[in-house]
């Protein structure tokens, strides 16, 4: 199922919380005792950095899949409402920590983490993103010349588990990404999500429309899901996208952002016969935007040139962030996932 650990940083005994969350996400993850070491120094630089420099802060603790080695890793992710960091090279340099902390700083984090990037803005506030895999960081090696997905998943009331769960495959030059979103939320909601993800590992060959077709089949023994697929051709620079159900998506290509729409109907349970493929232009400065609906629907597509270069899950993180607010709070698990050519740091 989709664990997370959703651990808002309001005094300093959230920091404990947080390593601890960091911990025991090491060990669903079957992370060996250094890397859980490595997740916990992280951990604990991030949840400091909030208590001492941001306003309403948290940490939330994913397991996805490595991109290196398709095993699980522990992402931490930290996001906040402001003020900014003012010199983000600064705090980026190896070892500087502005608070009485382990020493590790921002920059000790990029170097242990399997990759790690943040993103700021002045008023806004700032997310941080850090993976941590199974053996210990390589540097040096060039960065993929290909498209990479990446997220952010928040359950509902901070639970132990969220009913939305997205999963990618990437063979030769094809790129799968599918999102899936429970029908309700919980326990019930996650193993109807867990159930299409693990399904997609064996179909992500087929086109949009057939994958939808097995999920709908692979779903009748759970509750359900709306469910969305895109595919990128990467030889023919062509994006197939279908969905089923209330996954909302974007596309952002040619420097414009265009709607991709999903169709009525719950995957497993009430799906439609046939579903339509929207057939789109991939280039290289393609970014696709899929979101669960505890998202809100009038989001506003991001313009920030330097943002668009991120890591997808800071950019995920950001979008997340930003849609919400206080007076509009989530009605739902929310997942957010991205699918772009960031570079990171």
């Amino acid at each position: 199922m989709s664990r997370v650990w959703d651990v808002p940083v309001a005094d300093s005994t959230r920091v404990r919380d947080v390593r601890v969350a960091a911990e025991q996400a090491s060990v669903c993850a079957g992370l060996p005792p250094q890397r859980t070491a490595t997740a916990a120094l992280v951990a604990t630089e991030l949840a400091t950095n909030l208590l001492r420099h941001a306003d309403d802060g948290h940490v939330i603790i994913n397991l996805v899949e490595s991109a290196h080695d398709r095993r699980t890793a522990v992402q931490l992710l930290s996001l906040d409402h402001g003020p900014g960091i003012p010199d983000v090279a600064q705090a980026m340099r190896d070892g500087y920590s502005t608070a009485a902390t382990l020493g590790a700083g921002l920059g000790t984090c990029r170097r242990i983490a399997n990759a790690f990037d943040l993103h700021s803005a002045p008023g806004r506030g700032t997310v941080a993103v850090a993976r941590i895999d199974h053996d210990p960081a390589v540097r040096g090696s060039s960065p993929s010349p290909h498209p990479r997905a990446g997220g952010v998943n928040v359950p509902l009331g901070r639970a132990e588990h969220s009913g939305d769960a997205w999963g990618w495959v990437h063979t030769g030059d094809r790129l799968t990404l599918l999102l899936a979103d429970g029908l309700g939320h919980g326990p019930k909601a996650a193993e109807a999500s867990t159930t299409a993800v693990a399904e997609l590992r064996g179909v992500a060959d087929r086109p949009p429309a057939d994958i939808l077709r097995h999920l709908g089949r692979a779903l009748r023994r759970t509750r359900g899901a709306a469910v969305a697929v895109a595919q990128v051709d990467l030889g023919s620079g062509r994006l197939h996208f279908a969905g089923t159900g209330n996954i909302g998506a974007r596309l952002r290509t040619d420097g414009g952002w265009k709607p991709l729409l999903s169709h009525p109907g719950i995957v497993g349970a009430q799906a439609p016969a046939t579903v339509p493929v929207q057939r789109e232009a991939w280039r290289d400065d393609s970014l696709l935007v899929l979101h669960s609906d505890g998202m809100p629907t009038r989001w506003t597509p991001p313009d920030d040139a330097v943002l668009l270069r991120c890591d997808p899950a800071v950019v995920a993180a950001v979008l997340l962030r930003d849609a919400g607010s206080a007076a509009r709070p989530a009605g739902d698990d929310t997942c957010v996932v991205v699918l772009g050519r960031g570079t990171g740091s």
